[in-house]
């Protein structure tokens, strides 16, 4: 087993020709990527691995993502037989992370674009991996969520899946917890989702809806009879589904069975009711 692979470590240099130079240590040698001025006999600093190709090289830019050290990379190719593969800024080399290490149904696998919090390993066939941080790793460097973000979009990468929900980061380090009844569908590992605060646990995790605002999925007349029911004294407009067709259609512009409709909706989300003298507004949605 090679134990300088995923590693720093010093070479000396060896071969020298007019475009490539290579280097040596423990007997291994490596081809020098980078474009370094030095001749046969110098030392060199660097990290060592082996290319896409398979062959070992010597980089002296020293990569941010290497053994027990994390980073983020992007997902450029997924492969069902073996695992995703994953951008993790080094040239001419992506990592795979293996499938045993994804999660079970491949509807929830990363997909390109996707991106993952890695290291790397050496397994003993000298093959590079990648890892995925563990959940601790996360929630050792967490910042804690405040009782004045209830209500703001949030946005953070998936990086666990869970049956009782799915937990995401942001950018700033606030760890977000949907529940699956906050959500349309499972998102992926890795994939990118955008919410809203819903509420604040109690270790400073916030409870975050991927569901649309009440706004967001109503359509424009249930809108106006909701502001209507809003500006109203005592949240209330003496109009109901067996109010006169011609009424409606006097003091809103719209048909009695568009009313019906958009009076439908608002029901449906909660937030009227209706009676003998009138529809009745009995809840301000969340977002306002």
């Amino acid at each position: 087993m090679n134990t300088n692979l995923a590693n720093e470590m010093t070479g000396i240099v060896i071969d020298k020709n007019d475009d490539q130079l290579f280097v040596q240590k423990n007997g291994v040698t490596y081809k020098v990527l980078s474009n370094e001025t030095a001749e046969i006999g110098d030392v060199l600093q660097g990290f060592a691995y082996s290319d896409k190709s398979g062959q070992l090289v010597f980089t002296t830019k020293i990569p941010t993502i290497q053994q027990n050290i994390y980073g983020w990379g992007e997902v450029v190719k997924v492969n069902h037989n073996l695992g995703v593969f994953v951008d993790i800024d080094w040239e001419d080399k992506d990592v795979v992370v293996s499938m045993d290490d994804l999660p079970t149904e491949g509807r929830l696998w990363p997909k390109e674009g996707n991106k993952l919090f890695v290291s790397v390993s050496v397994d003993a066939k000298d093959r590079i991996w990648g890892v995925l941080a563990d959940d601790e790793l996360f929630f050792d460097d967490y910042v804690e969520g405040t009782k004045d973000m209830h209500n703001h979009n949030v946005t953070g990468v998936v990086f666990h899946l869970k049956k009782s929900g799915t937990y995401a980061i942001t950018e700033d380090k606030h760890i977000l917890f949907i529940h699956p009844s906050e959500r349309e569908k499972e998102p992926r590992l890795g994939e990118t989702v955008t919410g809203r605060v819903i509420g604040l646990r109690e270790d400073g995790v916030l409870y975050t809806s991927l569901k649309p605002r009440a706004h967001e999925v109503m359509e424009e007349d249930s809108l106006m009879l909701l502001e209507m029911l809003k500006r109203s004294s005592d949240h209330s407009i003496p109009f109901h589904n067996k109010t006169d067709p011609e009424v409606i259609k006097t003091q809103f512009g719209i048909s009695k069975g568009q009313f019906k409709r958009a009076v439908g909706r608002l029901m449906k989300q909660g937030l009227v009711e209706q009676d003998d003298f009138g529809t009745n507004l009995i809840n301000i949605p969340e977002d306002d």
